[in-house]
């Protein structure tokens, strides 16, 4: 059988991935708070998941895969007062335009997309239970994680105590045993959203979600857990605590979930994406200038732990790289592919970690020589590009229709094919001047044409 390492966060070295239950893989990623469009750091978590599900799904019989919402927070309460909204219209619209934007990247929705205001119940009980076994208390309204008393807190991101403090940025109020506490419960007011609670009315705090969720819909433990980097701390850290201690696994970090993975930052043109520079990226404006398959491509070109730097180059050799395949796929169109398979060399390569990188170039190296294969060989060549595709999420569209061949909205196919009978003739005639003229102006008409041994084919330019 297939064996898939994965770098193991929990343990920070590649480790041979082995589910709990050898017919049935339970993932987890965190998703999104809804209160605002995802950028395109959002998408790569996204499209990075959805990767290692698809690879799961070609080596394992199940996959369970479970990314939630997070429909309560405070900056969803601020979002609603500045739009004058009600808070469950705004992360409902904005659960629907991220799932959209997402599927156009190729995402496939989660098997299961919970939403954080369905499961109260659970994370009251949870809390219940860290208090109940001295890892949390009550203190005007809130609950609250003491972290002492969990010694391993850190063993994820292996930050020292003053840079837990300083990394959480953590409202030091007076009512909490020690600085590093963070919130499980707190108070609403009578304008908040707001659950009874045996603390009073509150919400819950923003850790507790992922986990009450987690365990509702996978149970403990379960396989795979990750997200951004930026959730390692405190975030994920946090949910460990709360999970462990709140079942007497204080000894035993993978008792909540056996792997983690975690993928690194996107920047753009090599800085930090921020609001007070402006160079935020949303994954919303960009699939109205680039195809979706184009954006999925530049975020799996480099390896996914790595920081990527989303550039206009690298958008631009993503689109090169996919025309050369459509335009195979194009040129093969008569070639009957039959079934196929993912090749061995590019399993492979996702199996290590999810080099993705060693994919594209095994991807290159199977079609260099497609201009002298013999058929059989074109059919090989056609069969493993379509499966590898398949897997990848990428050439999911018609050929024709990517590389712009063919009738195309708002185009006058009809003149368009008038003029190039009208330049064959002439060439043919030996008129060389009236056939470049034709050209330029099919070019002035946004229209590229290319002279090949089959006739000549016309795009629109992209």
């Amino acid at each position: 059988m297939t064996i898939l390492t994965l770098h193991n966060t929990l343990t920070g070295r590649k480790e041979a991935f082995r589910p709990i239950e050898p017919a049935h893989v339970r993932v987890y990623a965190c998703g999104p708070t809804v209160y605002n469009y995802a950028h395109i750091g959002n998408g790569r978590m996204a499209v990075v998941f959805d990767l290692l599900v698809r690879v799961l799904r070609e080596i394992y019989p199940r996959v369970t895969y479970v990314s939630n919402i997070t429909d309560v927070d405070d900056k969803i309460m601020d979002a609603a007062r500045q739009n004058g909204e009600a808070i469950d219209i705004i992360t409902r619209r904005y659960e629907a335009i991220y799932n959209e934007d997402m599927a156009a990247l190729g995402v496939v929705k989660p098997d299961i997309q919970p939403r954080a205001t369905e499961h109260i119940s659970e994370m009251i009980a949870q809390i219940e239970q860290l208090i109940a076994r001295d890892h949390a208390y009550a203190v005007q309204g809130h609950a609250l994680f003491h972290v002492p008393s969990f010694p391993a807190y850190g063993g994820l991101s292996g930050r020292s105590r003053d840079d837990q403090i300083a990394g959480a940025r953590v409202e030091v109020s007076p009512f909490k045993k020690d600085p590093a506490d963070f919130v499980l419960w707190k108070p609403s007011t009578s304008e908040q959203p707001g659950w009874d609670s045996p603390w009073g009315r509150g919400r819950p705090g923003w850790h507790i979600e992922c986990s009450a969720m987690a365990e509702k819909h996978l149970g403990l433990p379960f396989d795979i857990h990750g997200g951004g980097a930026d959730l390692k701390f405190p975030h994920h850290e946090n949910e460990i605590a709360q999970s462990c201690c709140a079942h007497g696994h204080e000894n035993d970090l993978s008792a909540f979930a056996r792997y983690w993975v975690h993928n690194g930052f996107v920047t753009v043109d090599g800085e930090k994406m921020s609001k007070s520079i402006g160079n935020i990226r949303l994954v919303h404006d960009l699939i109205s200038h680039y195809p979706g398959e184009v954006l999925r491509l530049t975020l799996l070109s480099a390896h996914y732990r790595a920081p990527l730097s989303f550039t206009a180059d690298a958008l631009d050799q993503a689109r090169s790289t996919l025309d050369r395949y459509y335009r195979i796929l194009f040129d093969l169109k008569e070639v009957e592919a039959g079934a196929g398979t993912v090749p061995a060399a590019v399993l492979n390569a996702l199996c290590d970690d999810l080099n993705t990188p060693q994919v594209i170039a095994e991807l290159n190296a199977l079609v260099r020589d497609v201009a002298n294969a013999d058929l059989s060989q074109r059919q090989q060549i056609k069969a493993s590009l379509l499966a590898t595709g398949d897997l990848l999420g990428l050439l999911q569209t018609d050929p024709a229709a990517w590389l712009g061949y063919g009738v195309q909205d708002g185009v006058d196919g009809v003149a368009i094919e008038k003029l190039l009978q009208e330049r064959q003739n002439a060439r043919q005639s030996k008129d060389f001047g009236r056939a470049d003229e034709i050209r330029r102006e099919l070019s002035a008409m946004g229209i590229e044409i290319e002279d090949t041994p089959q006739g000549t084919k016309w795009r629109k330019a992209s």
